[in-house]
């Protein structure tokens, strides 16, 4: 059970990256995830986003990763979410999850995702076409 990758970056992000990180020859799946920024948000056209994360994100983010790879059904977890300017497009949250069979890591994986949007302090603004911008709140 290892976490070979937990971070706050303000890097873009690569999902294969991630994959390569929990591949392992115990796993016989591997599920990733990327979170992208769209270009819109409650029937609004939105032009870029910005993320801000509280100083102890990453340790939070390493904390969480830890506790998905102690689970004894994952073999190995990864999982990174970029703060700063994001543009259409971009990957705004990263994660891999390797397991010994598909189902425990398409669980661990969706699981994975809604625990780092539910604790990780981290908020979002978004900027729309007509100029107007909006704070959503984190955790």
């Amino acid at each position: 059970m290892d976490t070979l990758l937990a971070r706050v970056t303000e890097e873009p992000l690569s999902v294969a990256e991630h994959e390569a990180a929990v591949a392992d020859k115990a796993a016989g799946a591997v599920v990733s995830f990327a979170g992208v920024v769209r270009d819109h948000d409650g029937g609004r056209s939105v032009t870029e986003l910005e993320y801000v994360g509280h100083p102890t994100a990453p340790e939070l983010i390493a904390e969480i990763a830890a506790e998905f790879a102690a689970r004894p059904e994952v073999t190995s977890v990864a999982v990174s979410h970029r703060v700063g300017l994001l543009a259409i497009g971009d990957v705004a949250l990263a994660c891999a999850v390797s397991a010994a069979h598909r189902g425990q890591a398409f669980a661990a994986c969706a699981e994975l995702v809604d625990e780092v949007k539910a604790r990780l302090p981290i908020w979002k603004r978004q900027v729309f076409t007509d100029g107007q911008e909006e704070w959503v709140a984190c955790p």
